[in-house]
């Protein structure tokens, strides 16, 4: 049983690997970005900007999410995870907070997604 993880492991695509580690970085840059805009938004009114800082939740909950997503990609052994098309539009939807890299991630995703490739190593590890 562990040979077969094993081997699985070893044919995971170049491209689910290079989408896993595009996707921790996006999550990392969306959680700093918030946490710099929520500090300089409260900071630079005197606190009165406080009422607008549940604006930076979206980022931050996004990066959560993302990292998650791209540790469960590298996994070893690897984990039965499906292709995430709802991260994907969400990060591009980072654009409205002026995120380019999460917009980049985000349109690389979706078409990594419906790659020959990598549509086959989804299905094998979900099978």
């Amino acid at each position: 049983m562990s040979a077969s993880k094993s081997i699985r492991a070893e044919e995971r695509p170049g491209k689910v690997t290079a989408l896993a580690i595009a996707t921790i970085v996006s999550g990392a840059i969306n959680i700093m970005a918030a946490c710099g805009f929520t500090i300089s938004l409260v900071l630079g009114t005197f606190g009165i900007g406080l009422i607008c800082a549940p604006l930076t939740i979206l980022p931050s909950v996004l990066g959560i999410f993302e990292i998650l997503y791209g540790v469960k990609l590298l996994a070893n052994p690897v984990q039965p995870v499906r292709p995430s098309q709802a991260i994907a539009i969400l990060e591009i939807l980072m654009v409205l907070f002026l995120n380019v890299i999460s917009l980049v991630v985000g349109i690389l995703a979706l078409i990594l997604y419906n790659d020959e490739e990598v549509k086959d190593y989804f299905a094998r590890i979900n099978s």
